[in-house]
Protein backbone atom coordinates (compact mmCIF):
# COMPACT_ATOMS: atom_id res chain seq x y z
CA UNK A 1 0.00 0.00 0.00
CA UNK A 2 2.94 1.98 0.86
CA UNK A 3 4.18 1.86 -2.99
CA UNK A 4 0.73 2.40 -4.35
CA UNK A 5 -0.24 5.38 -2.75
CA UNK A 6 3.43 7.13 -3.16
CA UNK A 7 3.27 6.38 -6.88
CA UNK A 8 -0.19 7.74 -7.30
CA UNK A 9 0.40 10.87 -5.14
CA UNK A 10 3.63 11.49 -7.25
CA UNK A 11 2.25 10.34 -11.05
CA UNK A 12 -2.16 11.29 -10.83
CA UNK A 13 -1.23 14.84 -11.77
CA UNK A 14 0.64 13.51 -15.01
CA UNK A 15 -2.54 11.35 -15.69
CA UNK A 16 -4.94 13.89 -15.02
CA UNK A 17 -3.28 16.45 -17.26
CA UNK A 18 -3.18 13.13 -20.30
CA UNK A 19 -6.91 12.56 -19.77
CA UNK A 20 -7.57 16.45 -20.12
CA UNK A 21 -5.44 16.43 -23.18
CA UNK A 22 -7.42 13.39 -24.61
CA UNK A 23 -10.84 15.12 -23.87
CA UNK A 24 -10.05 18.80 -25.15
CA UNK A 25 -9.40 16.76 -28.29
CA UNK A 26 -12.74 16.62 -28.67
CA UNK A 27 -14.37 17.03 -31.08
CA UNK A 28 -12.95 19.04 -33.67
CA UNK A 29 -9.16 18.55 -32.91
CA UNK A 30 -6.56 15.46 -32.79
CA UNK A 31 -3.98 15.75 -29.68
CA UNK A 32 -0.28 15.40 -30.95
CA UNK A 33 2.95 14.93 -29.51
CA UNK A 34 2.13 13.29 -26.48
CA UNK A 35 -1.43 14.94 -25.34
CA UNK A 36 -0.94 18.66 -26.99
CA UNK A 37 -4.13 19.99 -28.94
CA UNK A 38 -4.84 22.31 -31.45
CA UNK A 39 -8.36 23.14 -32.97
CA UNK A 40 -9.07 22.09 -36.18
CA UNK A 41 -11.31 23.56 -39.08
CA UNK A 42 -13.25 20.90 -40.65
CA UNK A 43 -12.24 21.90 -43.91
CA UNK A 44 -8.27 21.84 -43.63
CA UNK A 45 -5.56 19.67 -43.18
CA UNK A 46 -4.83 19.26 -39.55
CA UNK A 47 -3.93 22.36 -38.28
CA UNK A 48 -1.30 21.61 -35.43
CA UNK A 49 2.17 21.83 -35.06
CA UNK A 50 2.85 18.56 -36.79
CA UNK A 51 0.21 19.45 -39.75
CA UNK A 52 1.02 22.90 -41.08
CA UNK A 53 -0.26 22.71 -45.13
CA UNK A 54 -2.90 23.94 -47.07
CA UNK A 55 -4.61 22.04 -49.66
CA UNK A 56 -3.90 24.49 -51.93
CA UNK A 57 -0.37 23.43 -52.31
CA UNK A 58 -0.22 22.12 -56.09
CA UNK A 59 1.39 18.57 -56.48
CA UNK A 60 4.74 20.18 -58.02
CA UNK A 61 5.54 21.72 -54.41
CA UNK A 62 4.74 18.30 -52.83
CA UNK A 63 6.79 16.18 -54.45
CA UNK A 64 9.14 14.32 -52.44
CA UNK A 65 7.79 15.82 -49.06
CA UNK A 66 4.40 14.92 -48.39
CA UNK A 67 1.72 13.16 -50.16
CA UNK A 68 -1.62 13.60 -50.95
CA UNK A 69 -5.09 11.34 -51.24
CA UNK A 70 -8.43 10.66 -50.45
CA UNK A 71 -11.46 8.96 -48.31
CA UNK A 72 -14.66 8.02 -49.60
CA UNK A 73 -17.39 6.05 -48.19
CA UNK A 74 -19.66 4.20 -50.62
CA UNK A 75 -23.26 5.04 -50.22
CA UNK A 76 -22.36 7.36 -47.46
CA UNK A 77 -21.65 10.83 -46.62
CA UNK A 78 -18.12 11.30 -45.17
CA UNK A 79 -18.19 11.43 -41.13
CA UNK A 80 -17.84 14.62 -38.96
CA UNK A 81 -15.02 12.99 -37.03
CA UNK A 82 -11.71 12.93 -38.70
CA UNK A 83 -11.19 9.49 -40.17
CA UNK A 84 -7.83 7.82 -39.16
CA UNK A 85 -5.53 6.60 -42.16
CA UNK A 86 -2.62 4.62 -41.45
CA UNK A 87 0.45 3.94 -43.65
CA UNK A 88 1.68 0.72 -42.97
CA UNK A 89 4.88 -0.90 -43.29
CA UNK A 90 6.16 -4.29 -42.45
CA UNK A 91 2.54 -5.64 -40.89
CA UNK A 92 3.01 -2.57 -38.31
CA UNK A 93 1.68 0.52 -38.28
CA UNK A 94 4.43 3.24 -39.09
CA UNK A 95 2.23 6.66 -39.09
CA UNK A 96 -1.09 7.70 -39.26
CA UNK A 97 -2.98 11.27 -40.66
CA UNK A 98 -6.38 11.92 -40.70
CA UNK A 99 -8.75 12.43 -43.26
CA UNK A 100 -10.54 16.26 -43.26
CA UNK A 101 -14.17 16.97 -43.14
CA UNK A 102 -13.79 16.98 -47.26
CA UNK A 103 -11.73 13.36 -46.80
CA UNK A 104 -8.42 14.99 -47.90
CA UNK A 105 -5.78 13.74 -45.76
CA UNK A 106 -1.41 14.55 -45.82
CA UNK A 107 1.19 12.11 -45.47
CA UNK A 108 4.54 14.36 -44.64
CA UNK A 109 7.50 13.36 -43.20
CA UNK A 110 7.58 13.80 -39.65
CA UNK A 111 9.68 12.45 -36.56
CA UNK A 112 7.43 9.16 -36.45
CA UNK A 113 9.52 7.19 -34.06
CA UNK A 114 12.55 9.21 -34.60
CA UNK A 115 12.85 8.09 -37.97
CA UNK A 116 11.80 11.30 -39.92
CA UNK A 117 12.35 14.53 -39.31
CA UNK A 118 15.14 16.53 -40.96
CA UNK A 119 12.94 18.50 -43.59
CA UNK A 120 15.41 19.10 -46.10
CA UNK A 121 16.05 15.37 -46.81
CA UNK A 122 12.37 14.58 -47.06
CA UNK A 123 11.97 13.24 -49.86
CA UNK A 124 14.77 10.59 -48.94
CA UNK A 125 13.38 9.53 -45.77
CA UNK A 126 10.03 9.29 -47.02
CA UNK A 127 11.05 6.81 -50.02
CA UNK A 128 13.32 5.28 -47.23
CA UNK A 129 10.87 4.41 -44.67
CA UNK A 130 7.41 4.50 -46.68
CA UNK A 131 8.10 3.04 -49.97
CA UNK A 132 6.06 -0.44 -50.43
CA UNK A 133 4.34 0.54 -47.21
CA UNK A 134 0.64 0.46 -47.81
CA UNK A 135 -2.22 3.01 -46.96
CA UNK A 136 -5.84 2.44 -46.01
CA UNK A 137 -8.43 4.03 -43.56
CA UNK A 138 -10.01 2.91 -40.29
CA UNK A 139 -13.34 2.68 -39.38
CA UNK A 140 -15.50 0.35 -37.03
CA UNK A 141 -17.73 -1.73 -39.44
CA UNK A 142 -16.19 -0.92 -42.05
CA UNK A 143 -12.96 -2.57 -44.59
CA UNK A 144 -10.92 -0.23 -46.36
CA UNK A 145 -9.37 -0.65 -49.96
CA UNK A 146 -5.59 0.24 -50.09
CA UNK A 147 -2.86 1.58 -51.85
CA UNK A 148 0.41 0.46 -52.23
CA UNK A 149 3.43 3.45 -52.36
CA UNK A 150 5.75 3.16 -54.89
CA UNK A 151 9.17 5.17 -56.14
CA UNK A 152 6.64 7.08 -58.50
CA UNK A 153 4.76 8.41 -55.62
CA UNK A 154 8.08 10.49 -53.91
CA UNK A 155 9.24 11.65 -57.10
CA UNK A 156 6.73 12.75 -59.55
CA UNK A 157 3.07 11.28 -58.64
CA UNK A 158 2.09 12.76 -54.95
CA UNK A 159 -1.18 12.21 -55.76
CA UNK A 160 -1.74 8.85 -54.41
CA UNK A 161 -5.50 8.46 -55.34
CA UNK A 162 -8.75 7.49 -53.30
CA UNK A 163 -9.46 4.86 -50.82
CA UNK A 164 -13.02 3.26 -50.35
CA UNK A 165 -14.34 2.54 -47.19
CA UNK A 166 -17.65 -0.02 -47.26
CA UNK A 167 -19.93 -1.26 -44.77
CA UNK A 168 -18.83 -4.88 -44.07
CA UNK A 169 -21.66 -7.25 -43.22
CA UNK A 170 -22.32 -8.98 -39.73
CA UNK A 171 -19.97 -6.07 -38.13
CA UNK A 172 -20.23 -6.20 -33.93
CA UNK A 173 -20.04 -2.27 -33.91
CA UNK A 174 -20.21 0.33 -36.48
CA UNK A 175 -18.90 4.16 -36.80
CA UNK A 176 -21.82 4.91 -38.64
CA UNK A 177 -25.13 4.30 -37.39
CA UNK A 178 -27.29 2.00 -39.45
CA UNK A 179 -30.36 4.12 -37.96
CA UNK A 180 -30.01 6.85 -39.84
CA UNK A 181 -31.10 5.20 -43.15
CA UNK A 182 -34.31 4.75 -41.38
CA UNK A 183 -34.60 8.16 -40.22
CA UNK A 184 -37.29 10.93 -41.73
CA UNK A 185 -36.29 12.71 -44.54
CA UNK A 186 -36.91 16.51 -42.40
CA UNK A 187 -34.66 14.93 -39.45
CA UNK A 188 -31.61 14.13 -42.28
CA UNK A 189 -32.02 17.51 -43.53
CA UNK A 190 -31.40 19.10 -40.58
CA UNK A 191 -28.96 17.08 -39.54
CA UNK A 192 -27.22 18.16 -42.68
CA UNK A 193 -27.78 21.46 -41.97
CA UNK A 194 -26.01 20.85 -38.35
CA UNK A 195 -22.87 19.31 -40.23
CA UNK A 196 -22.84 22.51 -42.65
CA UNK A 197 -23.27 24.75 -39.62
CA UNK A 198 -20.60 23.28 -37.69
CA UNK A 199 -18.27 23.96 -41.18
CA UNK A 200 -19.12 27.01 -40.53
CA UNK A 201 -18.23 26.84 -37.24
CA UNK A 202 -21.63 28.16 -36.09
CA UNK A 203 -22.15 26.04 -32.66
CA UNK A 204 -25.22 27.64 -31.88
CA UNK A 205 -26.91 26.93 -35.18
CA UNK A 206 -25.50 23.60 -34.74
CA UNK A 207 -26.87 22.95 -31.43
CA UNK A 208 -30.25 23.90 -32.24
CA UNK A 209 -30.16 22.37 -35.58
CA UNK A 210 -29.67 18.76 -33.95
CA UNK A 211 -31.89 19.29 -30.93
CA UNK A 212 -35.03 19.90 -33.81
CA UNK A 213 -33.41 16.51 -35.61
CA UNK A 214 -34.05 14.00 -32.52
CA UNK A 215 -37.21 16.10 -31.44
CA UNK A 216 -39.09 15.00 -35.07
CA UNK A 217 -36.91 11.26 -34.68
CA UNK A 218 -36.09 10.14 -31.48
CA UNK A 219 -34.10 7.07 -33.30
CA UNK A 220 -31.84 8.98 -34.95
CA UNK A 221 -28.39 7.93 -33.20
CA UNK A 222 -26.14 9.67 -35.29
CA UNK A 223 -28.00 13.06 -34.13
CA UNK A 224 -28.11 12.35 -30.63
CA UNK A 225 -24.19 11.62 -30.70
CA UNK A 226 -23.35 14.85 -32.22
CA UNK A 227 -25.74 16.65 -30.16
CA UNK A 228 -24.14 14.86 -26.73
CA UNK A 229 -20.83 15.91 -27.89
CA UNK A 230 -21.94 19.88 -28.07
CA UNK A 231 -23.34 19.39 -25.16
CA UNK A 232 -19.85 17.88 -23.64
CA UNK A 233 -17.92 20.85 -22.83
CA UNK A 234 -20.76 22.94 -20.67
CA UNK A 235 -22.81 20.40 -19.98
CA UNK A 236 -21.03 17.07 -19.00
CA UNK A 237 -24.52 15.17 -17.64
CA UNK A 238 -26.64 16.08 -20.31
CA UNK A 239 -23.85 14.94 -22.84
CA UNK A 240 -24.02 11.24 -21.43
CA UNK A 241 -27.73 11.31 -21.53
CA UNK A 242 -27.76 12.26 -25.32
CA UNK A 243 -24.91 9.33 -25.95
CA UNK A 244 -27.34 6.73 -23.56
CA UNK A 245 -30.01 7.90 -26.20
CA UNK A 246 -28.05 7.12 -29.16
CA UNK A 247 -26.94 4.37 -27.86
CA UNK A 248 -30.46 3.13 -27.13
CA UNK A 249 -31.31 3.99 -30.34
CA UNK A 250 -28.49 1.92 -31.87
CA UNK A 251 -27.13 -0.72 -29.32
CA UNK A 252 -23.68 -1.10 -32.19
CA UNK A 253 -22.89 2.31 -32.74
CA UNK A 254 -19.26 2.82 -31.09
CA UNK A 255 -18.61 6.62 -30.81
CA UNK A 256 -20.86 7.44 -27.99
CA UNK A 257 -18.95 4.63 -25.84
CA UNK A 258 -15.35 6.14 -27.04
CA UNK A 259 -16.79 9.53 -25.87
CA UNK A 260 -18.13 8.56 -22.40
CA UNK A 261 -14.79 6.73 -22.52
CA UNK A 262 -12.69 9.68 -22.67
CA UNK A 263 -15.78 11.53 -20.09
CA UNK A 264 -14.82 8.54 -17.30
CA UNK A 265 -11.08 9.54 -17.84
CA UNK A 266 -11.48 13.09 -17.39
CA UNK A 267 -14.21 12.75 -14.16
CA UNK A 268 -12.39 9.93 -12.79
CA UNK A 269 -15.30 8.03 -12.75
CA UNK A 270 -13.04 3.89 -12.95
CA UNK A 271 -15.97 1.92 -12.76
CA UNK A 272 -17.94 3.72 -15.83
CA UNK A 273 -14.60 3.18 -17.60
CA UNK A 274 -14.13 -0.26 -17.26
CA UNK A 275 -17.84 -1.01 -18.02
CA UNK A 276 -17.73 1.47 -21.19
CA UNK A 277 -14.38 0.01 -22.58
CA UNK A 278 -15.83 -3.41 -22.22
CA UNK A 279 -19.03 -2.51 -24.21
CA UNK A 280 -16.34 -0.20 -26.69
CA UNK A 281 -13.91 -3.00 -27.13
CA UNK A 282 -17.10 -5.55 -27.92
CA UNK A 283 -17.97 -3.87 -30.97
CA UNK A 284 -14.44 -3.36 -31.67
CA UNK A 285 -11.96 -6.21 -30.73
CA UNK A 286 -8.97 -4.39 -32.40
CA UNK A 287 -9.58 -1.28 -30.36
CA UNK A 288 -8.58 2.06 -31.23
CA UNK A 289 -5.73 3.79 -29.24
CA UNK A 290 -8.25 6.09 -26.99
CA UNK A 291 -10.24 2.83 -26.60
CA UNK A 292 -7.05 1.15 -25.01
CA UNK A 293 -6.10 4.13 -23.19
CA UNK A 294 -9.07 4.54 -21.09
CA UNK A 295 -9.57 1.05 -20.64
CA UNK A 296 -6.27 1.25 -18.81
CA UNK A 297 -6.35 4.08 -16.89
CA UNK A 298 -10.15 2.69 -15.35
CA UNK A 299 -8.01 -0.60 -14.35
CA UNK A 300 -5.39 1.20 -13.20
CA UNK A 301 -7.67 3.67 -11.26
CA UNK A 302 -9.92 0.84 -10.20
CA UNK A 303 -6.96 -0.52 -8.60
CA UNK A 304 -5.52 2.50 -6.92
CA UNK A 305 -9.23 2.42 -5.34
CA UNK A 306 -8.64 -1.13 -3.92
CA UNK A 307 -11.85 -2.77 -6.35
CA UNK A 308 -9.96 -4.46 -8.49
CA UNK A 309 -6.60 -7.17 -7.19
CA UNK A 310 -2.93 -6.24 -8.29
CA UNK A 311 -3.00 -9.42 -11.20
CA UNK A 312 -5.72 -7.24 -13.35
CA UNK A 313 -2.90 -4.76 -13.52
CA UNK A 314 -1.34 -7.30 -16.24
CA UNK A 315 -4.77 -6.50 -18.55
CA UNK A 316 -4.08 -2.51 -17.92
CA UNK A 317 -0.75 -3.21 -18.72
CA UNK A 318 -1.82 -5.16 -22.14
CA UNK A 319 -4.29 -2.16 -22.85
CA UNK A 320 -1.38 0.27 -22.40
CA UNK A 321 0.75 -1.73 -24.83
CA UNK A 322 -2.23 -2.01 -27.22
CA UNK A 323 -2.50 1.88 -27.42
CA UNK A 324 1.37 2.55 -28.02
CA UNK A 325 1.58 0.21 -30.75
CA UNK A 326 -1.78 1.66 -32.42
CA UNK A 327 -0.48 4.94 -32.53
CA UNK A 328 3.33 5.50 -33.90
CA UNK A 329 2.68 9.41 -33.47
CA UNK A 330 2.10 9.06 -29.68
CA UNK A 331 -0.87 11.16 -30.04
CA UNK A 332 -2.52 9.25 -26.92
CA UNK A 333 -0.05 9.52 -23.62
CA UNK A 334 -0.33 6.14 -23.38
CA UNK A 335 3.26 5.43 -22.73
CA UNK A 336 3.64 7.06 -19.74
CA UNK A 337 0.25 5.15 -18.26
CA UNK A 338 2.20 2.48 -18.95
CA UNK A 339 5.17 3.00 -17.16
CA UNK A 340 2.75 4.10 -13.70
CA UNK A 341 1.16 0.18 -14.32
CA UNK A 342 4.80 -1.11 -15.08
CA UNK A 343 5.80 0.83 -11.57
CA UNK A 344 2.66 -0.43 -9.86
CA UNK A 345 4.32 -4.04 -10.56
CA UNK A 346 7.48 -3.04 -9.49
CA UNK A 347 9.06 -3.15 -12.78
CA UNK A 348 11.47 -0.01 -12.37
CA UNK A 349 13.83 -0.78 -15.01
CA UNK A 350 10.47 -0.94 -17.77
CA UNK A 351 9.17 1.75 -16.54
CA UNK A 352 12.35 4.15 -16.44
CA UNK A 353 12.81 2.61 -19.77
CA UNK A 354 9.88 4.22 -21.28
CA UNK A 355 9.61 7.45 -19.47
CA UNK A 356 12.70 7.79 -21.11
CA UNK A 357 11.81 7.19 -24.74
CA UNK A 358 8.82 9.60 -23.98
CA UNK A 359 11.85 12.30 -23.79
CA UNK A 360 13.05 11.25 -27.37
CA UNK A 361 9.34 12.84 -28.41
CA UNK A 362 7.69 15.40 -26.27
CA UNK A 363 8.05 18.68 -26.74
CA UNK A 364 9.74 20.75 -24.72
CA UNK A 365 8.28 22.38 -21.67
CA UNK A 366 6.30 21.17 -18.41
CA UNK A 367 5.75 17.84 -19.39
CA UNK A 368 9.31 17.06 -20.22
CA UNK A 369 10.24 18.43 -16.95
CA UNK A 370 7.76 16.26 -15.19
CA UNK A 371 8.62 13.05 -16.81
CA UNK A 372 12.54 13.41 -15.83
CA UNK A 373 11.26 13.99 -12.19
CA UNK A 374 9.10 11.22 -12.65
CA UNK A 375 12.17 8.98 -14.09
CA UNK A 376 14.60 10.77 -10.94
CA UNK A 377 11.80 9.03 -8.42
CA UNK A 378 11.63 5.47 -9.87
CA UNK A 379 15.41 5.73 -9.75
CA UNK A 380 15.07 6.38 -6.19
CA UNK A 381 12.47 3.71 -5.85
CA UNK A 382 14.71 0.98 -7.65
CA UNK A 383 17.27 1.71 -5.80
CA UNK A 384 15.20 1.07 -2.29
CA UNK A 385 13.78 -1.62 -3.49
CA UNK A 386 16.94 -3.30 -4.38
CA UNK A 387 18.63 -1.88 -0.72
CA UNK A 388 15.97 -3.45 0.94
CA UNK A 389 16.40 -6.93 3.04
CA UNK A 390 14.98 -9.90 0.75
CA UNK A 391 12.07 -11.79 2.53
CA UNK A 392 13.36 -15.75 3.86
CA UNK A 393 11.64 -18.30 1.40
CA UNK A 394 9.20 -20.02 3.82
CA UNK A 395 10.18 -23.58 5.08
Amino acid sequence: MKTKLALILFFLPLLALSSSAILQAQPGSIPVGGGTSTAIHPDSIQGSNIYEYSMDMDASSLTGGALLGKVEIAGNPLTWDPIPVNVTCAGKVAFTTYANGKGAFLIKAVNANGSLSVESDAKRQMETHFEGCTVTAALTGFSSTSITLTNRNFRDAPEIGTITLRRTDNAKGTALSSTTEDVSPKAVKLFEKARSDWQAQNPDRVKGDLQEAVALDPKFAEAWYQLGKQEQAMSPDQAREDYAKALAADPQFILPYQQLLLMDSQEGKWKNALTDGKNALALEPHGTPTIWYAYAEGILKAYIAGALPASKLKLGEASAHNSLALDPQHNVPAEQLLSLILAEEKNYPAAIEHLQHCLTYLPKGASVDQVKQQITKLEQMQAEAAAAPQAAPAK
